[in-house]
C-alpha cells in the first residue's frame, strides 16, 4: 500500500482569503497535482501529533503567520520532528515558515529580514548549477516567484547548499542533500492568491513606503516555481 504524502500545516490563510480561495492544504494539492486521498494533513499549530517518518512518503511543510523566533512549543516540537525525519532520510520540502523552520532545526539562524517585508512577484536568480539534480535542472537562470514574509533565513545551515536568491533575500532556495529542499517563496500561490495577499496588506505596505499599485501590476504567473514543486513531489515523494 502506497504511503500518504504529509502536509505539515503550520498555520492558516487569513479568513478573507480562505473564504474566496481556500486554504493551504488545498493550494498544495492543486499545485502538486496530488489526489486528495494521497494526502494526510496534520495541523501542528493546533497541537496535532505528527506520525513517525517511516509511516509517510514525505512531507510538505507550509507557511504560517507565526514567527519562527517566537519559539512556540508546537514549532519547536516540529523542529525536533524535522531532525528525526532528516535522520530517517524522509523527503522534505518546506515553504516560507516551513523553509525557515527547517533551517532553524538544522542549525541556521532565522530573524527579521533587514529592510522589512518582501512581498509580491519577484525575480529569483539561481546562484548554483543544478544540472546534476533532475529536480533543479529545469530552473532557468532567473525565474519569477511569489513572496510574502517578514522573517527570513539570515544564516543558512552549514549542511545545506544555497541554490537561489532574490535582491532582498540571499537564501530563497536551499537543499539538504538529495531528499530535502526548502524555499522562501511560495510555489503553491496562484497570481490571484498573491494579489489577495497584497490587497490585504495594502495599508501596511503603504505605511512602509511600498508602491502598492506597482506591486499589483507586477504580479504574474510563476510557472517555474510551481514546476519545481511538482518535480520534487513526483521524483522524491511519489516513488516511495
Amino acid at each position: 500500500m502506497r504511503r500518504e504524502v504529509l502536509i505539515v500545516r503550520t498555520g492558516e490563510a487569513p479568513s478573507s482569503i480562505r473564504a474566496r480561495h481556500g486554504d493551504f492544504p488545498h493550494w498544495f494539492r492543486v499545485a502538486t497535482g496530488l489526489r486528495a486521498g494521497a494526502i494526510r494533513v496534520v495541523d501542528v499549530a493546533r497541537g496535532e501529533n505528527l506520525p513517525a517518518p517511516r509511516d509517510v512518503a514525505g512531507a510538505l511543510i507550509t507557511g504560517s503567520a507565526s514567527m519562527v523566533t517566537e519559539r512556540a512549543a508546537w514549532s519547536e516540537r516540529t523542529a525536533g520532528w524535522i531532525r528525526a525525519a532528516m535522520d530517517h532520510g524522509l523527503p522534505l520540502l518546506g515553504v516560507c515558515y516551513g523553509h525557515q523552520l527547517m533551517a532553524h532545526a538544522l542549525g541556521g539562524r532565522v530573524d527579521y529580514l533587514p529592510g522589512g517585508r518582501e512581498m509580491g512577484t519577484v525575480p529569483v536568480r539561481r546562484v548554483a548549477a543544478g544540472d546534476d539534480d533532475s529536480v533543479l535542472a529545469g530552473l532557468p537562470e532567473t525565474f519569477l516567484a511569489h513572496t510574502t514574509h517578514e522573517q527570513s533565513v539570515l544564516e543558512a545551515p552549514s549542511a545545506c547548499r544555497v541554490w537561489a536568491s532574490s535582491v532582498r533575500d540571499p537564501h530563497q532556495l536551499l537543499s539538504y542533500g538529495s531528499n530535502a529542499l526548502s524555499m522562501q517563496f511560495h510555489p503553491e500561490f496562484s497570481a490571484e492568491i498573491m494579489r489577495a495577499y497584497i490587497r490585504r496588506k495594502s495599508h501596511d505596505l503603504g505605511r512602509e513606503g511600498a508602491d502598492v499599485r506597482g506591486l499589483h501590476r507586477t504580479v504574474n504567473p510563476t510557472p517555474h516555481a510551481r514546476a519545481l514543486l511538482r518535480r520534487f513531489v513526483r521524483q522524491r515523494l511519489c516513488r516511495r
